[in-house]
Formats: C-alpha cells, sequence, structure tokens
C-alpha cells in the first residue's frame, strides 16, 4: 500500500492502461467510488473473470474464452480465404467493417530479431499448419506499414509461396476524405504504389 492508501493504489494501477496518464486515472478512480460504485463493482468482477477465462483460440489465436473462438466456429465464412493480422484488436476493426468473409489468424506481434521475437513467438508453426491443410486460396497480409510489419507480411508471403497460396497485401495509402497536403510523404509513397486502374 502506498502512502496515498488504497486510494492512491487505485489510481496509479488506472495509470497501466493505454493513454491513461495520472490526471485520467485520478478522474476514473473517483468517478467509480464518488458516483458508480456498482459499475466499478462490475467493472472488478468482469476484468477479474476475464483475466482467469480469456486465452488464445486454438486455431487462430485471438483472444477468446472457449477453446475455438466464435468466428472460427463458423462453418458459413470462406474456408479459401485467411487474413493475417498482428492483433486481437486488428480482427474486431477488421469484423466491424463487415466485408471480409474469411477467417483470421493472429500472430501478437510482428518480426523483431532486435527484440528477441521471431517465428516461433509469433506462431507461424500453427499457421504453416493452416496451409498445409490445403484449403486455402489467399493468405491477406494485414500487418502494420511499419518496417517490422512489411518484413513479418514478406516473410509469410513466402511461405505461402510455398505452398502455392495467393499472398496478398491489404493496400496502404490515402484515407478516405483525406487531403493530400495533410499527408505524411511515406504514405503517399505507398498510396502511389498500390495505385489501380479505373
Amino acid at each position: 500500500m502506498s502512502d496515498k492508501g488504497l486510494l492512491g493504489d487505485l489510481i496509479r494501477s488506472l495509470t497501466c492502461l493505454p493513454g491513461v496518464g495520472p490526471k485520467s486515472a485520478q478522474r476514473m478512480a473517483f468517478h467509480l467510488l464518488e458516483r458508480n460504485r456498482n459499475g466499478a463493482r462490475y467493472l472488478g468482477e468482469t476484468l477479474l473473470k476475464a483475466v482467469a477465462e480469456i486465452k488464445q483460440c486454438q486455431r487462430c489465436r485471438t483472444l477468446t474464452d472457449s477453446e475455438i473462438c466464435p468466428l472460427c466456429s463458423k462453418t458459413t465464412r470462406d474456408n479459401a480465404l485467411l487474413c493475417v493480422v498482428e492483433s486481437p484488436a486488428d480482427v474486431w476493426v477488421i469484423e466491424q467493417t463487415g466485408t471480409f468473409k474469411g477467417y483470421y489468424f493472429v500472430l501478437h506481434g510482428r518480426l523483431s530479431p532486435l527484440d528477441g521475437i521471431g517465428p516461433d513467438e509469433l506462431g507461424i508453426d500453427l499457421l504453416e499448419g493452416r496451409m498445409q491443410e490445403g484449403s486455402l486460396a489467399e493468405i491477406i497480409l494485414a500487418t502494420n506499414s511499419t518496417i517490422e510489419g512489411e518484413a513479418t507480411a514478406h516473410f509469410i508471403s513466402e511461405l505461402a509461396h510455398k505452398y502455392q497460396i495467393k499472398a496478398s497485401r491489404i493496400a496502404h495509402g490515402v484515407p478516405m476524405g483525406g487531403e493530400l497536403e495533410y499527408i505524411d510523404s511515406g504514405t503517399l509513397i505507398h498510396a502511389f504504389n498500390g495505385r489501380q486502374e479505373l
């Protein structure tokens, strides 16, 4: 316990959340304790349950509270398409668009030899097992457009070609509604290189 007691510990613990600094954590703590103790109790119980029960899907490695996640359990999705992403949050974002009807594979990171992250840490052996099943026609690489993300996409595309599976990369470029004068040069380079015929 800190010198500010349990309240100080609560505030400090809330700063572990991304984008939450000491002031935001303080506002959250006081809000929960002064105005929403039932919400705080539910949050605490749900968080404890989630930490205890949520694990990786045995097929795609996304986060789930069952052995096989609900998306992998759906037989109506396209078995020939597999989208490879860096994190479970990416799956949620893509699913919200309602455009992708295949399955997913979550790497939980990207290749980064300097940080000790290689193919084993990304579950590449499990991904290769999916390729060997013979049902995949295309792997869509939706890793981030960082140096490590690009290297990871290249590594997986080489693996896909070994099994005669088409590997494609999601387009990167100017966002919808974006104005060219505010776009950085790296994004513009990707946009020009990924241009399509109209």
